[in-house]
């Protein structure tokens, strides 16, 4: 089991993160956000998705007028993200976001201060973002390439920052393109503070290699306890960002949601279509929400095995496939008609293990 690292609890519209409260998956609209429509239809897809928390870019009054109309419309937390402008952080805070992010190092000192006010007043959160790509001239110098430790220093320093203005409602994010500046940044800051971390990498890139980077340095972190919320920046629809977080989460037994599928690579031994029927049967789970085991396996080798801790399993056999259910053979059948028997199967474990729930 994971020892989680044990932060300050930060209270984000009605959710908590922090201390022991689990890892929440968060991700960004990328719709324009001053049309409330498209905006909240996405948000809605985030949702059902298992989207726990989301943030919308503010690049203008035309976007900052419209949040107080798109909380309205969602179920979960609206944060605002605010590049330099004073104002339309002021304007957030007043429509009545959930969290800022910003960049405290970005904006003048007494200016600062004035967002401070306002958020202390109205009891939301900050998180300081800080990213690779866009560190202080200071902090960076003459170097191309911003290191961990630059990540680090510019971290405390905008920490410094709010603690001199009495303000400690904070959430941390240090995020670079690669997965070890990343885990290395966040190692180094989580020996130095306590404020929750929310765990990514920036730019991550498409869905299959942002995937395995997120993957590798979120699981890293995870694993060492480090991280309260995370999010998977894909160059891809926001949805898959949520799918890919929640699947780094189940993979380490931190969260439970929807289902978890163990099939086999498939080899010469298989005397199923393995492939086809793992398609198959995550088309017709995917809206679960609730935890649920299955295993797909090709041959008897390690078949009856995973079958066993299942929920549900198909197992192929040398004459007839069969179906188990919680461990035990219920239906053996041809392989053309084992779909038809697991769906059949699946209702009735669906409808009689949580109808009492």
């Amino acid at each position: 089991m994971i020892k989680r690292r044990r932060t300050k609890i930060v209270k984000i519209g009605n959710l908590k993160i922090g201390g022991d409260f689990p890892i929440l998956v968060q991700s960004m609209t990328n719709t324009p956000t001053f049309n409330v429509e498209k905006t909240v239809k996405q948000i809605k897809q985030l949702e059902k998705a298992g989207c726990e928390i989301i943030r919308v870019g503010v690049p203008d009054f035309k976007s900052a007028k419209t949040l107080s109309k798109i909380k309205k419309q969602i179920d979960i937390p609206l944060v605002a993200d605010i590049h330099f402008s004073v104002d339309l952080a002021l304007e957030a805070i007043n429509q009545g976001v959930d969290k800022l992010r910003i960049n405290p190092g970005n904006f003048p000192k007494n200016k600062l201060k004035e967002i401070v006010k306002e958020a202390k007043k109205k009891k939301i959160p900050i998180r300081i973002g800080i990213n690779s790509g866009s560190l202080e001239k200071e902090i960076l110098g003459e170097h191309k390439m911003a290191t961990a430790e630059m990540m680090v220093k510019s971290a405390l320093r905008n920490i410094k920052l709010m603690e001199k203005l009495d303000f400690k409602d904070l959430v941390i994010s240090l995020k670079a393109p690669d997965a070890l500046r990343t885990i290395k940044a966040y190692k180094l800051l989580s020996q130095k503070t306590n404020y929750p971390l929310h765990l990514g990498l920036t730019e991550a890139g498409s869905k299959f290699p942002g995937s395995i980077k997120s993957s590798i340095a979120l699981g890293t972190l995870l694993l060492d306890g480090i991280g309260d919320t995370i999010r998977v920046s894909l160059t891809e629809d926001p949805v898959e960002e949520v799918k890919v977080g929640w699947e780094i989460l189940k993979s380490l037994d931190l969260r439970e949601r929807g289902i978890k599928i163990v099939s086999c690579p498939t080899c010469a031994r298989s005397s199923i279509d393995v492939v086809s029927l793992t398609k198959k049967v995550e088309k017709i789970t995917s809206e679960i929400k609730k935890p649920l085991r299955i295993a797909i396996m090709g041959c008897l080798v390690n078949g009856l095995g995973e079958g066993r801790e299942a929920d549900l399993a198909i197992v192929g056999a040398k004459d007839l496939t069969l179906m188990m259910k919680n461990g035990e053979i219920i239906h053996r059948a041809k392989e053309k008609e084992i779909f038809k028997i697991f769906k059949k199967e699946l209702r009735k474990y669906i409808k009689k293990s949580w109808s009492k729930k």
